[in-house]
This record gives structure tokens, sequence and C-alpha cells, in this order.
């Protein structure tokens, strides 16, 4: 994993992909590759199929528990991604709540979006708030949560979609099987 490492630190790679222990890796990752300037802790992002395309998601699981300025700084990796992989010049950029009134959530996430809305960075679109149903639906280019709720949301996602397929394959094989 070092060596990877290594080699997109060198230039003579553009990314390493890892089947190692992700700790083990982030952990490497922050000490070869550093974070970005004024970023304290890494964040693991996922590329999300969405009825619009794709969307980035981060954190699904570098570092659970987040205070206001994690999840600003969760934000700003997620559009600094979003520009370089999806090539959107200000990519939109939601939080990740249990609804999309300013009432709702939980104070760091609610002092997050204060900070957001204040701060009108030049490099993203502050959206506001965000729901579960929004992340498939691609409502913003980003949506950022912190590492416990955005791993369970990603398992989730995963499991739906297998639980789906084998819904379908099962539909498929007695469809087939009533034809023979």
């Amino acid at each position: 994993m070092w060596m990877a490492l290594e080699a997109v630190k060198k230039g003579e790679a553009d990314v390493a992909v890892s089947a190692g222990n992700t700790g083990a890796l982030m952990a490497m990752a922050k000490i070869c590759l550093r974070t970005m300037a004024q970023i304290d802790r890494p964040a693991i992002a996922a590329t999300w199929p969405t009825l619009r395309g794709r969307s980035i998601v981060l954190d699904v699981g570098a570092s659970p528990g987040a205070d206001a300025q994690h999840y600003v700084d969760l934000a700003i990796m997620g559009a600094a991604m979003a520009t370089i992989v999806f090539n959107v010049e200000k990519p939109t950029v939601g939080l990740l709540n249990i609804g999309v009134e300013e009432v709702k959530g939980i104070e760091e996430v609610k002092a997050a979006a204060r900070l957001l809305r204040e701060a009108k960075l030049p490099g993203l679109v502050f959206h506001g708030f965000v729901e579960g149903d929004d992340i498939g639906q691609g409502t913003t280019d980003v949506v950022v949560t912190e590492a416990f709720t955005g791993n369970i949301a990603l398992k989730t996602a995963e499991g739906t979609a297998k639980q789906i397929g084998a819904v379908l394959d099962r539909k498929s094989t007695r469809l087939n099987s009533s034809h023979t």
C-alpha cells in the first residue's frame, strides 16, 4: 500500500487502489500524501450512481464524529473532487440531515450549514440540507456527512442493490422456467 501511495506522490500513478486495511491505508495516505491545506482529517469518498448521473458522498468511513468545521472541510474536499472527477466548475454541496428545514438536525450539522452559508466559498455552491433519498436522486453533486452515518448509508445502498438484484434474478428464473 505504501508503494502505491508513493507512486501517486511521485506522479508515477494518478490513483492508488487497495484491497487492504482501510484504516491503515488512511493513516499511510495522511503521512505520505498529506491532506489539503488547512484540512486536518482525511475522508473516504464514494462516487454514487444517481438518477442524474453520479454524486460524491463523503465521508463514508474514515473518521466518525464531526464538529461543524469538519463538515465544512468535507464540503471543500468533496467539491474539489467533483471539480476534478466530474469536471464541474462549481459543484453543488448538500449536508445530509434528517430534514431540509433549518430547525432539524444535530447542532453540529446546523452549525456547519451556517458556516457554509456565511463563508460563500468560491469553489462550491452550498445547496443546504439534503435527506437520504436525495443521494440517489442526485439533488447535489456532493453530499456531506460524517463517517458513521455515511458508512450506514453506503452499506444500506449496497444491501438494497443486492436485494433488488436477487429479487429480479428470482423473477427472471421463474419466468424462464415457466416458458420451458
